[in-house]
């Protein structure tokens, strides 16, 4: 059973990346991790870039750098050519025995009014040790922006699963190799499970993939795992009836594509939603899945919080595989 299991995965695979919609669904999840890291920003990242004379005084560059980015270039030339491009970098240049500010004159005014708080603590010589505030934190560490990204991106890539496999299912229907599964050696539940295993696949990959690449490799893998998988449960079912309710790739992936207005809503109840309303979406799997990555991406999840949001989503799923069993079964007689 194991090794039909097996020769079916290698199968759906094989063809998967001979289709170009398989193949761009199988790469989505690298390319949203790469795109989330080359937008969002990280909680230290400054709104200043500042260009100073390369040699004119290490110290102030040094000092600099604690509040702004720093661009050194050889000549005065060289950083007017650079102030003058679109982007927003203002230029400290040494005058006699001071230093003036050189802007293209488009630059927002808190951005100017940052460089000319830097300039000044630059001529009183004024250091992050003179400071007399106290910081208090709480403890976050990654940027809230990126996490957030970085959980649609797991969660979407659990959906993408369900519409790979019924991608899969209806280009097995065109072949009318199900109904020869009907007379094979291959059993039903065989074929069901190894079917599944695409999707199960694209969600473990792509969640390794997107941690490993967004620079969130030392969370908990075992909780992240768990918490997509449970979710992953219910994208497979939607995707087995909507391949064999379907005999279009298209009409198979848009139905597929309703998933993507739960999961929107259960974001936006966690993300804006006080806890007392936040119970109208408690129906929703993708909710607790959201919430249990939340938790895990701020390393602050802890294994009862996420078996129980775990159990939450099996349950529902439970519920959903119930109702969908005899319309999954009917339309693979």
């Amino acid at each position: 059973m194991l090794m039909k299991m097996w020769r079916i995965f290698i199968r759906d695979l094989k063809v998967s990346l001979r289709d170009f919609i398989g193949a761009y669904i199988l790469i989505v999840p690298v390319l949203l991790a790469l795109g989330i890291n080359a937008l969002a920003p990280g909680v230290n990242d400054t709104t200043v870039h500042l260009a100073l004379l390369e040699g004119d005084n290490p110290e102030m560059v040094a000092n600099l750098e604690q509040y702004a980015k720093i661009e050194l270039f050889q000549d005065t030339q060289d950083i007017t050519r650079r102030v003058e491009k679109r982007d927003n970098v203002i230029a400290i240049l040494p005058e006699d025995d001071s230093y003036y500010i050189l802007t293209q004159g488009n630059e927002p005014e808190p951005v100017v009014d940052i460089a000319k708080l830097l300039k000044t603590f630059v001529e009183l010589d004024v250091q992050v040790e003179n400071s007399t505030v106290q910081i208090e934190s709480f403890g976050r560490t990654e940027p809230p922006l990126k996490k957030l990204l970085v959980n649609l991106t797991l969660l979407l890539t659990s959906v993408l699963g369900g519409m790979l496999i019924s991608i899969s299912i209806v280009e097995e229907k065109a072949d009318n190799t199900i109904s020869a599964m009907n007379v094979s050696p291959v059993s039903r539940t065989t074929f069901v499970l190894g079917k599944s295993i695409i999707g199960m696949f694209l969600s473990v990959y792509g969640a390794v993939a997107v941690i490993w690449i967004t620079g969130f490799g030392n969370v908990d893998v075992g909780q992240l795992l768990l918490a997509i998988a449970a979710v992953t449960v219910i994208t497979v079912l939607i995707g087995f009836i909507q391949g064999v309710n379907n005999d279009d790739v298209m009409n198979a992936a848009a139905g597929i594509k309703m998933l993507f207005l739960p999961l929107a809503a259960a974001v936006a109840a966690v993300e804006f939603l006080s806890d007392q309303w936040q119970i109208l979406f408690y129906w929703i799997p993708f909710y607790w899945t959201y919430k249990g990555i939340n938790a895990i991406l701020s390393y602050n999840a802890s294994w009862p919080q996420i078996l129980t949001y775990t159990t939450i989503v099996l349950g529902i799923s439970v519920a959903v595989y119930m109702y969908l069993a005899p319309k999954i079964k009917k339309g693979l007689a």
